[in-house]
This record gives C-alpha cells, structure tokens and sequence, in this order.
C-alpha cells in the first residue's frame, strides 16, 4: 500500500516575531522581499594566475547576533562565469568582525584550455579571455540562519548508537 502526504503550506507574512538584527557595514542588495539573503559586490580582485584562485573583497563587514551564522553561497550567475567558490559553502560566525571575502577557484576550461577534435586529431585550444566577476559585479550571497544550541559530548566510537544507514556515506542511501 502506498500513502501519499499532501502538505498545505499556509501563507507567512515576512514578519516575524523574534527578527535577527544584523549589523552591517558596506553595500549589498536585497534582490527582492522574498529573497533569502542579500547580493554581495566585488569591491576588490585579487588573481594568483599560479593557482587559479580569485579573491573577491566585498567590503562588507558584519555583526551576527550571537546564535546564528552567515553562509555565503554563489550567486547563480556563476555558471556563467568561468568560476567555482573554492570552499563550495563559506562559514561567518558570528563572532567575526573583518572584512567578507568571497575566494574562488577558476575552472579548468579557463586554466588549460578546452579538449578538442579536427580532422581526428586531439588538441587543446583555448578559447578567450576568462569570463571572471568584475569590480561592481555581484558576486556571492550572504544567508543568515540560527545556528541552534549544540553541546559536544567526547565519547567513544562504541558508544555511538546504531542507527538502519550505519557506516554507509557517498551515495548509499540510493540515487
């Protein structure tokens, strides 16, 4: 027998009752009212050709209440760039006062070239210049989400408790 669950999701209003106010210093945009989180600008680059890395400097700074973290994600428009956040998620704690940086690491097809084929034959070519964020541009997101109260208890690995997926991780609860 297979049940189905239908799930009515009532409409919030964007008020809440116990709002976070975060202090902020320097420009970012909330793309809209339902929007998750606010548009970070590139306000400085830094690019190592060495290691593909580029250093975004927002200029933005913050002070998150204590019981929460920022998350600072890619925008989508990322794909169109030749680019990838080089920690995939980064961490502000709240306890942070310097300057956010958004680091990248630039793809492959801008670093060595694309692989190709002519007439049977294989080749590398490089296609044109590197499509990077340039200075203005927004380039990462910053999330602001409650963090929860967590105690870390040391204990054994015995004493851990058993649990249907056990050791299992990559892929091991199916596709």
């Amino acid at each position: 027998m297979r049940l189905s669950l239908i799930l009515t999701i009532l409409p919030i209003k964007r008020k809440m009752l116990n709002m976070a106010k975060v202090k902020i210093v320097g420009d970012y945009l909330l793309g809209s009212d339902g929007a998750a989180g606010i548009d970070l600008y590139a306000k400085s680059i830094e690019y190592d050709a060495k290691t593909g890395i580029v250093k975004y400097g927002t200029g933005v700074k913050v002070e998150i209440p204590e019981g929460y973290v920022g998350l600072l994600f890619p925008r989508s428009s990322v794909c169109k760039k030749d680019l990838q956040l080089a920690n995939s998620v980064g961490v502000i704690d709240s306890d942070y006062r310097g300057e956010i940086f958004a680091v990248f690491r630039a793809t492959h097809q801008c670093l060595f070239g694309t692989l190709g084929w002519i007439k049977k034959k294989l080749f590398w070519f490089f296609d044109k210049k590197p499509k990077f964020y340039e200075l203005g541009d927004r380039v990462c997101q910053l999330v602001i989400i409650p963090t929860g109260s967590i105690e870390f208890v040391d204990t054994t690995e015995e004493e851990l408790s058993e649990s249907e997926r056990g050791t299992g991780g990559f892929g091991s609860t199916g596709k």
